[in-house]
């Protein structure tokens, strides 16, 4: 019932940076089998909600009673930063990558853009941002039950570094270093926040109990 204002939303993106720019498409049904796929799409970020809570069933066996009364941050926290993180992507990181990466063409080369390919970009780039953007909330998990602390994460901080630009390496799917650089980044000050949630939620480590001799 609203795929054209969901196809409008989805290719706002491209839209910001080359306003002129049109869609094309080579198959009879590709439009149709498209926009069916645009609205599956929309439809996880408005289940997230549900999601994150079968995370958390799936979790909270482990935790102790008054543990599994942070149910509800725990998945009003996920959310918030799943739909942050596809904010992000949508409003800021898509029309700065594609700005960088049609300016390329030059005048010598028209730019038009497959939908299917586009949509394809944009999808997997986004749900991989929502999913990167669960970092805090990851981290709270087991600091809660004392299996991380916040200095065992800073003592961790250059490796996380590595991580984090390995991992917007295989997110993004072009090769430039300006579009990992500016995944990469939020992801460190997100594993950062973390550090920040692992000291307010977090419990020490337990320690085996050492043998005392007078």
């Amino acid at each position: 019932a609203y795929r054209d204002p969901i196809f409008h939303f989805l290719t706002d993106p491209l839209r910001l940076s080359h306003p002129e720019v049109k869609f094309i498409f080579t198959g009879p049904s590709e439009a149709l089998m498209l926009k069916m796929k645009m609205s599956f799409f929309v439809g996880i970020f408005v289940a997230s909600p549900y999601i994150l809570y079968q995370v958390w069933a799936f979790v909270s066996p482990g935790l102790y009673k008054h543990e599994k009364a942070y149910a509800v941050p725990f998945i009003a926290a996920g959310t918030l930063f799943f739909l942050g993180g596809a904010a992000f992507g949508h409003y800021y990181l898509f029309p700065a990558t594609f700005r960088f990466l049609v300016e390329f063409g030059g005048a010598d080369m028209q730019f038009l853009p497959k939908v299917d390919e586009y949509y394809s970009f944009y999808s997997w780039f986004l749900l991989g941002l929502g999913i990167v953007f669960q970092l805090p909330v990851i981290i709270f998990v087991p600091a809660r039950i004392g299996l991380v602390t916040p200095g065992f994460l800073l003592r961790k901080f250059k490796y996380a570094v590595v991580i984090a630009f390995v991992v917007a390496a295989i997110i993004t799917p072009t090769p430039d270093m300006v579009t990992q650089s500016l995944l990469a980044l939020p992801m460190l000050g997100l594993y950062l926040l973390g550090v920040g949630v692992a000291a307010l939620f977090g419990k020490a480590r337990r320690r085996e109990p050492e043998e005392t001799e007078e």
